[in-house]
């Protein structure tokens, strides 16, 4: 989305970006309960820096928050799969030779950091795992009171929580048994010829939401074992100056097949609320979504659960452009769809009902006038609104 630093501190709503709703989450839970449910997060070397600077706002709150830092792995070149980089620095013409391997790293980084030891001598048993930009990731008593009222022996030690595929997800990773053992498939390990059936909704109804809950002793064993097996992601990626590299990633949920006793958990479509574009962040910043102790709940003003499919076009992809686009957020109550593309604006006070289409062809420009309610339209051409 064309940001600078961490992801984590984007404003999502009224000022709060995805680090404050997580602390007041867990803010809450912990004077709900009276209890001290830590926070851990993982950064990388792009991002520690900042973040050890903003998490100084949180001291008196009732959070405590730890930190660690993911791997930094060196990239290859495609052709020779040599380093990128020729030493060890990480400045200057270097800066592009390494990258964090994934978030399948959490496991080893964790370990390494000290804090996973320190966590277990304080009595921590589970931790819950999700990405940081997944707003429907809360921390569930139903699933936590399922894993620690296993019979003895019996103990699950991880769960990764699945929801019901539809045509947004057909890239999601999925849950398949294999070999005896529960695995995560994801779409880059299946051969091309296989892709369509991959993302067929009927034969894969599930995907992987990446909110997990991992027991942290487990994590511990299999770490001192050298058992923590995952599937190795080759990504190929080209760099801003045209160089092709290859990065070398693992996924945390393909660690599943590794714990005993591992369950998949079908959760409802709430719990996957990801913010990876800026038609993302529109749909979470609106009045379809109500805030309340750092949680977003869709507005029991819907009348129909579904989120709004919604498609903003390459204006829009930066969130500093994106901004600059909409005087204030449209009301989407009662929208279905919109697909807006080229040099669009919306002014105050706009309400987009059922299917709306905007497209303003190369050189025109629309101005949503403030105050406008499009209800099925589709909209194109040239529409501009001068102050005078």
């Amino acid at each position: 989305m064309g940001c600078k630093g961490p992801k984590s501190l984007i404003s999502v709503r009224n000022e709060n970006t995805f680090l404050d709703l997580t602390v007041q989450q867990i803010e809450h839970l912990n004077k709900t309960y009276n209890t001290d449910v830590p926070l851990v997060l993982m950064n990388s070397f792009n991002t520690d820096e900042d973040t050890k600077k903003i998490l100084q706002k949180y001291t008196h709150h009732r959070v405590k928050i730890h930190t660690f830092n993911q791997s930094r792995y060196p990239r290859m070149h495609k052709e020779s799969l040599l380093p990128v980089a020729a030493n060890l620095s990480v400045t200057g013409q270097n800066a592009d030779g390494w990258y964090p391997p994934g978030h399948g790293d959490i496991y080893a980084s964790f370990y390494n950091s000290g804090l996973l030891d320190q966590l277990i001598a304080q009595g921590k048993e589970y931790i819950f795992v999700s990405n940081i930009d997944n707003l429907g990731a809360t921390v569930d008593l139903h699933i936590l009171h399922h894993l620690v009222s296993q019979p003895n022996g019996k103990g699950c030690e991880f769960v990764m929580e699945v929801t019901d595929k539809t045509r947004a997800d057909v890239k999601g990773g999925t849950l398949i048994q294999y070999e005896g053992k529960l695995r995560l498939l994801e779409i880059a390990q299946v051969p091309k010829a296989h892709v369509d059936e991959f993302k067929s909704v009927s034969k894969f109804k599930i995907f992987n939401t990446n909110n997990l809950w991992i027991s942290l002793p487990a994590i511990k064993r299999l770490q001192e074992q050298n058992a923590m097996d995952m599937e190795i992601i080759v990504n190929p990626k080209t760099l801003d100056g045209g160089l092709n590299v290859i990065q070398l990633e693992t996924a945390v949920g393909a660690a599943i097949k590794c714990f005993d006793n591992a369950l998949g958990i079908n959760v409802p479509r709430s719990r996957f609320l990801p913010v990876k574009t800026t038609s993302d962040l529109l749909l979470v910043m609106s009045n379809l979504y109500s805030l309340e102790a750092g949680c977003l709940t869709m507005s029991p003003k819907r009348e129909f659960p579904t989120t709004p499919h919604v498609k903003l076009g390459s204006s829009f992809t930066k969130v500093q452009e994106y901004l600059t686009r909409f005087e204030s957020i449209p009301d989407m109550l009662e929208l279905d769809h919109l697909t807006v593309s080229g040099d669009v604006t919306f002014g105050k006070n706009v309400s987009l009902k059922g299917t709306v289409i905007i497209i303003a062809n190369h050189g025109d420009r629309i101005d949503i006038p403030a105050g406008s309610m499009l209800e099925n339209k589709i909209v194109s051409g040239n529409l501009r609104i001068l102050d005078h």
